[in-house]
């Protein structure tokens, strides 16, 4: 239970302002928002399967302390790579399928080394199965996209992005660095090490803020689509 529901909420607040929130928001303009949602669900079920298999695999061939110490500092660097958020770079418009099959296949490609199919692996790591974890993240990927849709297309609001945002980047920097703290060696924990290492965190936090963090990246995206087509 304790996988299920860690996976489910990294994943919800991960994926707020991310770019397959994004597209799925811009499909919804497009598409009957529950055809978009049964895209979704496939695309994401089928590629966090393969994720979390992964993740389970690494556990069974590198040596454990190894992986723990990797899947804890990848949760860091979700957190830094949160901050900056995501933009669509005209994904909702690569593919001439069916809809379902455009959503589908769209979605999943964008997913494919997205940071919430990277948490998935992490995921795997850190608890060590699969089951839970693929659960946990699917449904988490299903409650973000519904949320987007809801606010940003059929409300015409944006989502308080910022606040969910830096609430995502504090609880991933968070677990990752409770995860170090208990994997890593103790000569790794001295004052010199961590004063290091914080700064470093900081000055992180300030770049990754420089680059992308300032402005909300999430607008209404059905301002982008030129003549929505609500099709089946």
């Amino acid at each position: 239970m304790t996988a299920f529901l860690a996976s489910l909420i990294f994943v919800v607040l991960a994926e707020m302002g991310d770019k397959t929130q994004l597209l799925a928001m811009a499909f919804a303009c497009r598409y009957r928002w529950q055809t978009v949602m049964w895209g979704v669900f496939a695309a994401t079920a089928a590629n966090h399967l393969m994720a979390a298999a992964l993740g389970n695999y690494l556990n069974a061939i590198v040596p454990m302390e190894y992986v723990k110490i990797a899947a804890s500092a990848s949760f860091i660097i979700f957190g830094l790579w949160t901050i900056c958020g995501d933009k669509l770079q005209d994904e909702d418009k690569k593919y001439k399928f069916s809809p379902f099959w455009t959503v589908t296949i769209a979605f999943f490609i964008a997913e494919t080394g997205d940071k919430t199919q990277l948490a998935t692996i992490a995921l795997a790591v850190e608890y060590n199965t699969i089951i839970p974890v693929w659960i946990g993240t699917t449904i988490g990927m299903l409650i973000s996209n519904a949320i987007g849709i809801i606010f940003g297309i059929v409300m015409g609001k944006r989502i308080p992005e910022r606040t969910i945002k830096w609430a995502a980047t504090l609880i991933f920097i968070g677990f990752g660095i409770w995860g170090l703290h208990e994997t890593l060696p103790g000569h790794f924990r001295s004052p010199v090490v961590v004063a290091a290492g914080t700064a470093l965190l900081g000055l992180s936090i300030y770049f990754m803020y420089k680059i992308g963090g300032k402005e909300p990246q999430l607008a209404n995206v059905c301002e982008r689509v030129e003549a929505p087509d609500k099709k089946t």
